[in-house]
């Protein structure tokens, strides 16, 4: 039975492993560079993304299942919350320099929810698996862009910013939030879009998968890994990222029992790698953009062996 388990999850990771490989091939053939490799994720966060968000919503859902649902937000937020609390504890513990700290708490708690999860998800569980995404992802940007977004500026030159501000607010509701909010309020109201509507929102959204795996592609491809020096706070990041964070998630579902697969959606989106948005963070706020860059691509990396092996352990 574990190898039938651990077999399907293989499965699912090699067909991530080949979409990722070919945007990898595809950039050391120069198809991609700095510039024209931003137009992957501005089409994924944008156009496709929101699409399937309110594709996938509608189709599946209705009043009494969208309720049925919410409940589990509680799990994801109260997970990264003890997450941070360890990562903080840690920081000082180890002696992580004033100037990561903020970074080193992100990428110990923050997962790519969406960008890596989504995808991933889709190959392990299939359809199903898509609403429990979503809702790891709603907490997951609502923690990022408030505690996570203030501790990556501290570490910074600049003033830091409001915890809850206007722009906290909008880099909260992004396009993909947006989508996800749209879909529950037609859901809600009993609002029925007209099938063109949604057939062209099936058909944008299927982009979402193969462009956000490109992209992780090209990412691998620009990370010197004969660079790369393992501190002991990069260490510590990496254990927090592939084992703290799933963990929580297990100690809280111990005390807050939700459906099966939504746990373990939940599982394996703690599990993933660090949010990619913490590399424009630290550069907004001129912080250590190479450490950040470095934690985010390594994660990218040691993601490819976690996901089977937390498959088999859920």
């Amino acid at each position: 039975m574990i190898e039938m388990v651990f077999l399907h999850a293989l499965q699912g990771v090699f067909t991530i492993v080949i979409m990722v490989s070919l945007g990898y091939f595809l950039t050391t053939r120069g198809w991609f560079n700095e510039a024209n490799s931003q137009l992957l994720p501005k089409l994924v966060n944008y156009v496709s993304l929101p699409a399937y968000m309110l594709w996938n919503l509608m189709s599946t859902f209705d009043k009494s299942t969208l309720e049925h649902m919410i409940y589990g937000l509680a799990v994801p937020l109260l997970s990264m919350s003890l997450c941070f609390a360890i990562a903080f504890a840690v920081s000082l513990l180890i002696g992580v320099a004033p100037n990561h700290r903020g970074t080193f708490q992100t990428v110990f708690c923050c997962s790519s929810s969406v960008f890596v999860g989504l995808p991933v998800n889709l190959a392990l569980f299939g359809e199903t698996s898509v609403p429990y995404v979503l809702l790891y992802f709603l907490a997951n940007a609502l923690f990022f862009w408030t505690i996570a977004n203030y501790c990556i500026s501290r570490d910074g030159k600049g003033t830091s910013p409001k915890i809850v501000s206007v722009q906290t607010l909008k880099n909260i509701f992004s396009p993909p939030l947006i989508g996800f909010a749209a879909a529950m309020a037609l859901i809600v109201l009993g609002i029925h879009l007209p099938d063109f509507i949604l057939n062209t929102a099936k058909y944008l959204g299927g982009m979402t998968i193969p462009l956000s795996m490109i992209f992780i592609g090209v990412v691998v491809c620009g990370v010197k890994l004969r660079n790369l020096k393992l501190t002991k706070d990069i260490v510590a990041a990496l254990i927090g990222r592939f084992i703290v964070s799933p963990m929580a998630v297990l100690a809280v579902v111990y005390f807050i029992p939700i459906p099966l697969l939504m746990k373990k959606v939940f599982v394996i989106q703690a599990a993933l790698p660090a949010i990619t948005q913490t590399t424009i963070m630290a550069r907004v706020y001129e912080a250590d953009t190479e450490y950040a860059a470095v934690l985010v691509s390594l994660t990218t990396i040691l993601a490819m062996i976690a996901i089977p092996v937390y498959m088999v352990i859920i």
